[in-house]
């Protein structure tokens, strides 16, 4: 039995089954996933109503988890990095419908003129990774790894299938915003949300509060492997290597290394959860907001084994009922079982991060117990 650590936070009497459920997961928790150190936050109608953190920052338990402490989040950063995507058809700089190539011409090769905006963002274009082997140092040098994207034919028919892109997207996402804005993905998320503690690219002097993530035991269930879920996944080139993690963290990979808190990401999901408003300002107008959260394909996945309904850079709950009962709400999973959602029927956004990552590729059963419980207690 492990032993409980002290909890910190806020968590009043209506939610002591949320507060119960945290603590569960130190000491209990589902398929032996024992907590080294987690933090779930939750706002409804913008104010915080739940934010529980415990446990150690480090594997020497020398420095405790708190407030302060950042904590990669791997895809759950598309969360941010589609929003993003989606002030700039705010703004009139894109449009969902629209294909990527006239915003940006390279892209267009190889087969992929036509491919939207909407089809890019819900993983249609069919470019989860490089079709062909590549030095994973190659995800460093930003213009060659973007310009071997764009000369690269779909590995299936563009906008027929979904297939999870779970690193390149965030390439191709990145510099699409560059291009109509101006700016990366990085200095508009400082910029145009200041106050949260959100960092897409890690100056150096914050990687003092980073946590020490333990890696998953076991890999992920991809299913049957082909070449496509090589490409996504398993191929020695499919993700960054050959640098140390501070380079890492001070890159930009919108889709992969987003580093922050679980009660900012649960700020930011509100503007999904409250008509498109953050404490008051107004980020996205309600036809934007219904733009980005509509179905833009629903079937078998041809990289994760699941039937996925995407929205514009999100997964959708239904069929999935993973964020909680209510098919409206949208969110997305992270790499070792953090997440971040987004209820427009009950008003309520959320985000769980931790430091002991389990194989679950969506759903981590520590996030389920704590969104069961939640709900239990609206």
């Amino acid at each position: 039995m492990t032993s409980l650590p002290d909890i910190h936070g806020l968590c009043p009497p209506r939610f002591a089954a949320v507060r119960n459920a945290f603590a569960a997961n130190f000491t209990d928790a589902p398929e032996g996933l024992n907590e080294q150190a987690a933090r779930f936050s939750v706002c409804i109608g913008g104010e915080t109503v739940v934010d529980l953190w415990g446990g150690w920052a480090d594997a020497a338990r020398t420095r405790p988890f708190d407030e302060q402490t950042l904590t990669p989040v791997f895809s759950t950063g598309k969360a941010v990095m589609s929003l993003l995507i989606a002030t700039c058809v705010e703004r009139g700089l894109l449009d969902y419908e629209r294909p990527v190539s006239e915003y940006w011409p390279a892209f267009g090769q190889a087969g992929k003129a036509q491919i939207t905006v909407g089809q890019m963002m819900s993983h249609q274009a069919g470019l989860p990774g490089f079709s062909e082997s590549v030095d994973p140092a190659i995800w460093f040098d930003r213009e060659a790894a973007l310009a071997r994207l764009c000369e690269q034919a779909p590995m299936w028919a563009p906008g027929t299938a979904s297939g999870y892109h779970p690193i390149t997207i965030g390439l191709l996402a990145g510099e699409l915003f560059r291009i109509v804005d101006g700016r990366s993905m990085g200095t508009a998320l400082r910029e145009d949300f200041p106050g949260l503690d959100l960092w897409i690219g890690l100056p150096e002097g914050e990687h003092g509060r980073v946590a020490q993530m333990k890696k998953p035991t076991a890999a992920p269930d991809l299913g049957v492997i082909d070449a496509v879920k090589r490409a996504a996944f398993l191929d020695t080139g499919s993700a960054p290597g050959g640098r140390g993690s501070a380079e890492w963290r001070m890159m930009e990979m919108p889709s992969a290394n987003l580093h922050g808190t679980a009660l900012d990401l649960a700020r930011i999901m509100g503007v999904l959860a409250n008509g498109g408003a953050l404490e008051g300002r107004t980020v996205l107008s309600p036809g934007v907001r219904a733009e980005m959260l509509r179905e833009r394909i629903h079937g078998r996945d041809r990289v994760v084994p699941f039937d996925v309904s995407w929205a514009a850079g999100l997964m959708r709950n239904e069929g999935l009922h993973i964020f909680g009962p209510n098919p409206t709400a949208v969110g997305h999973c992270g790499w070792g079982g953090s997440c971040a959602f987004a209820d427009p029927d009950a008003g309520m956004s959320g985000a769980y991060v931790m430091t002991r990552q389990s194989p679950h590729l969506i759903g981590d059963p520590r996030a389920q117990r704590l969104i069961g419980a939640l709900y239990e207690g609206l």
